[in-house]
């Protein structure tokens, strides 16, 4: 199996895992929990996994400036724009602002930041998706404010995380540190501020909410998932694995209406087609050939006409 291989199969398993999390952590903020509270369970439980591993195992510098900045966007930013986003807005709308946006984001930022040079296939996927994006926008003039706020809230968190993983790709941060960074340096930081000023009712939570919300936020969206998302954007760059990020509308985004009975708007049905269309688009090498192909018999046509 290629590296290449090996990048997508990691970005296509990373995506499965981000579809349940979209679900979860939609579920999680419906309960007894609080947005803070899911977020302390994520990396508390998170933390008390991987600390002991990497003091006693795979120790490095974790007070690395690159880290902490890259732990301050991609674990406590991120956490706390999203949580929130899940709070007030809807899992449908979640599932299409967050994998939609991502892919939107990472490309200008990768042109701007890492001077990269999207493929016309890309930058064809880029403009379907945000088209869709653009399509539940335009249904926000009617929607109520709580609403509204909680999808600025999922548009921020998709910016951080795409900010995040322009960073990790320029700096060549590996998979494991760039893990241990987001648990450790973001438990740190979060929990203390959690319990001293933030309001918060774990106490209140039953057992199997708490449970479900540690095993899935502290195990496979943190640990797997990132091991898997950070590895594919070593293989394959941020802006492939961003992109592919832009299939979970087709699995969260379907699961959403029918798990919690949210309503199918137009709108929102035509956002979530789009944005998965622009994502078959970005990765479809037959319509990168043709477009290649088109414009190869444009100019032998020209060439045969003086």
């Amino acid at each position: 199996m290629t590296n290449s291989q090996k990048g997508y199969l990691s970005a296509l398993m990373a995506v499965l895992i981000w579809s349940g999390f979209i679900l979860v952590s939609r579920f999680g903020t419906k309960s007894d929990l609080s947005a803070y509270d899911v977020i302390a369970i994520r990396y508390f439980v998170c933390a008390s996994l991987l600390l002991p591993i990497w003091w006693f195992k795979y120790r490095f510098n974790l007070f690395n400036f690159k880290l902490l900045l890259i732990s301050l966007i991609g674990g406590l930013a991120y956490a706390l724009c999203v949580f929130r986003g899940f709070e007030m807005s809807t899992a449908s709308h979640a599932s299409l602002l967050l994998p939609g946006l991502m892919p939107v984001f990472i490309i200008l930022m990768s042109v701007i930041i890492n001077r990269e040079v999207p493929s016309i296939e890309k930058w064809l996927g880029i403009g379907v998706i945000t088209l869709g994006v653009g399509v539940l926008m335009v249904q926000e003039l009617s929607m109520t404010q709580r609403l509204r706020e909680g999808d600025l809230w999922l548009i921020a968190g998709a910016f951080c995380w795409s900010l995040f993983s322009i960073l990790v790709k320029r700096w060549g941060i590996t998979p494991w540190q760039v893990t241990v960074s987001l648990a450790v340096i973001t438990c740190g930081l979060y929990l203390p501020v959690y319990f001293l000023w933030l309001p918060h009712t774990l106490s209140d939570a039953s057992w199997p909410d708490i449970l479900i919300q540690a095993f899935y936020q502290g195990v496979l969206a943190t640990i797997i998932q990132m091991i898997l998302y950070t590895r594919a954007i070593q293989l394959i760059g941020p802006a492939s694995t961003g992109a592919m990020m832009a299939f979970v509308p087709v699995f969260s985004g379907v699961s959403a209406l029918i798990v919690f009975d949210e309503s199918a708007t137009r709108s929102l049905v035509l956002g979530l087609i789009l944005v998965s269309v622009g994502a078959w688009l970005s990765h479809s090498r037959v319509v990168n050939e043709k477009l290649l192909s088109f414009g190869t018999q444009k100019m032998k046509k020209k060439s045969d006409h003086p």
